[in-house]
């Protein structure tokens, strides 16, 4: 039996069974597509449920406002993705309909190689392969493939290999076990190899060389950032502004930052003299808070400042009522610090 043939009997038996496998809709295929993109499945199809229930249809999400989507996006990270979702589905209102070649899925806003490639072999059966961790996991394992995958070599090789593996009828059934068996069978740490049906031809395994495969290229370098942030609260209003482009979190919410110089931290002059006259008078309510992304820790220390007369802010910030903040996207980080403010004077219910 051929590479292909056990990989789509193995699937038969064995593949997930997930929502938007049962459509060929594009939007909700490119919805779940989008989504899954850095976060587990377990976690994304409850965030897809959401989205469907809420935009069942590509207008209702194209005509959400970007605040709405990034209200709806919050813990899934990566807000990048959030942003380019709303703007591809205006893309596709505006065109008139979800594109069907691997092209026009490929113009679409966030749209990459393997994202165009699950789509137009999940939604229009097109012969496109996809090339995900998984794929690269399962093909370096079994043909004892050693050119990093993340290098342009690696890249070539791998689409190339997996291209000549797609059974052309049999598109998307192909790739979601290729993807599957990945993910549920050769997996990253402790594959299932005593089990696996491809055991005797893994170059892999019979070179004892599973952990080694794939070669991966020099880590990341990651950041350490520190965050000071102040929550001031005057009244029934709070203090907040949104975050801007180049950096983390973009478009999202936040109150009062002060941070320290890092290599890539922004400088703030603007609020330096803030910080000497708000912070001696605040509360801390949280010291130390470690939040991890991919490229950065972020380190937070949260204070809490009352006062009856609303200092001078940059002309960024806006005055908003504590009640209304469910209606703002904020980092998830911010969600778990909120959590520690004292309930303002007379409530005994809700928090931000």
């Amino acid at each position: 039996m051929t590479f292909t043939e056990t990989i789509l009997d193995w699937y038969t038996v064995k593949g997930r069974d997930l929502p938007w496998r049962h459509t060929r809709d594009p939007y909700l295929i490119w919805l779940s597509e989008i989504i899954l993109q850095q976060t587990r499945v377990g976690q994304g199809m409850d965030y897809w449920l959401r989205f469907v229930q809420r935009w069942p249809r590509v207008e209702d999400l194209a005509a959400a406002t970007e605040d709405e989507v990034l209200r709806m996006w919050q813990g899934l990270g990566y807000y990048s993705r959030a942003r380019n979702l709303h703007q591809a589905a205006q893309q596709i209102v505006a065109r008139g309909s979800f594109p069907d070649t691997l092209q026009g899925i490929k113009s679409l806003k966030g749209v990459g190689d393997y994202t165009a490639a699950a789509i137009a072999s999940f939604a229009f059966g097109l012969p496109s392969a996809v090339v995900d961790g998984n794929v690269y996991r399962v093909l370096a394992r079994h043909y004892g493939i050693d050119v990093p995958i993340h290098s342009a070599q690696g890249k070539k090789v791998f689409t190339q290999l997996a291209q000549s593996l797609l059974p052309p009828r049999q598109a998307a059934a192909f790739n979601q076990g290729m993807m599957d068996f990945g993910a549920t069978q050769c997996t990253p740490a402790s594959p299932r190899c005593e089990l696996c049906p491809l055991q005797e031809s893994c170059l892999a395994f019979r070179t004892g060389r599973i952990n080694q495969l794939p070669v991966k290229e020099k880590k990341l370098n990651v950041v350490t950032r520190h965050l000071t942030y102040l929550y001031i609260r005057c009244g029934d209003t709070t203090a907040i502004r949104r975050r801007g482009a180049g950096d983390i979190w973009q478009g999202l919410w936040e109150p009062l930052l002060f941070e320290e110089s890092a290599a890539d931290a922004r400088h703030q002059p603007e609020t330096d003299h803030l910080k000497e006259a708000l912070l001696p008078g605040a509360t801390l309510l949280r010291q130390h808070v470690k939040h991890v992304l991919t490229h950065r820790i972020l380190v937070a220390d949260f204070y809490f400042l009352q006062t009856d007369t609303p200092p001078p802010l940059p002309k960024d910030f806006r005055w908003v009522k504590e009640t209304e903040l469910d209606s703002y996207a904020f980092p998830r980080l911010l969600e778990n610090l909120f959590a520690s403010l004292p309930q303002p004077q007379g409530e005994v219910t809700s928090k931000p």
